[in-house]
């Protein structure tokens, strides 16, 4: 049940009809009694800008999750912006804060990462190649990037906003080599498609899966379908995969953390999520 009562959080992006965060926020909440709901919202990109700062002028709103096509924009209109998102340029996840202010933070590399480690893979000292550099594949990146890999490497069809990932790597997580202009997967220990392929039926491979070394780990960020064309080639060649809901689940703790609310484990959010495909 929605009531006058109930503290809204905002889901923003388009196109809505592939969220999944609210079959799991909101039977979370049901569960612990919390008068709580994250509510879609398919807001335009090109009225994000006006559209942001006023929905925070409402009384009942907690905050906001950010997806696509909107995480790099956030960036301009917070007051305040947490580590990662400087390190990304990016911003998944927005509150108010005693003052008003907007505060912004980056919480999908940091799902990304916990989920690999959760399946015994350690990042530190890895090659990663992330294919795709705007809103979460740059957040990605710069987990990775604070989770101590030896080398990233970025690809993406806009070469600029590969190369601006590029140079904030360099600039705040100095040691880490870095490479761009290429999505050749060979020779890289993880792979991850951080690009919308794969949400539509015929999209190409974002890379070449026949050249992934069937050691490499996996990742995926589309969650349109459990296992995408892409995840279940890398498998079946051997690859250890993570599909995008797995991201999703690990980073749900530290989102609601963030907003204020009581601790949770992926564990017990898997338990009574509603996610079905």
């Amino acid at each position: 049940m929605i009531s006058g009562t109930t503290r809204l959080i905002a889901h923003l992006g388009v196109p809505t009809e592939s969220f999944r965060a609210p079959l799991i926020y909101n039977p979370w909440f049901q569960s612990k009694g919390i008068d709580a709901r994250v509510v879609p919202m398919g807001c335009e990109a090109e009225d994000y800008a006006a559209f942001l700062p006023l929905l925070f002028r409402l009384r009942n709103v907690d905050g906001a999750l950010v997806t696509m096509p909107h995480k790099l924009a956030t960036v301009a209109l917070l007051d305040e912006a947490r580590p990662a998102v400087l390190i990304s340029g990016s911003c998944n996840a927005v509150r108010r804060d005693a003052d008003g202010r907007l505060v912004g933070d980056m919480f999908d590399g940091e799902g990304f990462v916990r989920g690999m480690r959760r399946k015994g893979r350690d990042v530190a000292g890895s090659r990663a190649l992330v294919v795709g550099s705007g809103g979460v594949g740059s957040g990605i990146a710069a987990s990775l990037a604070q989770a101590g890999v030896a080398e990233i490497g970025l690809f993406d069809t806009r070469e600029s906003v590969a190369e601006q990932l590029a140079d904030r790597l360099r600039r705040h997580c100095p040691g880490i080599a870095i490479q761009t202009g290429s999505n050749d997967p060979f020779g890289w220990d993880v792979v991850v498609n951080a690009t919308p392929l794969g949400m539509n039926a015929g999209d190409p491979m974002p890379v070449d899966v026949s050249r992934i070394d069937p050691a490499a780990f996996v990742g995926e960020v589309v969650m349109k379908q459990a296992e995408t064309p892409f995840l279940a080639a890398a498998r079946q060649r051997g690859c250890m995969t993570q599909i995008g809901a797995d991201m999703l689940f690990e980073q749900i703790p530290a989102y609601l953390e963030f907003f204020g609310f009581p601790a949770a484990t992926s564990d017990e959010l898997r338990s009574i999520s509603q996610l079905t495909y």
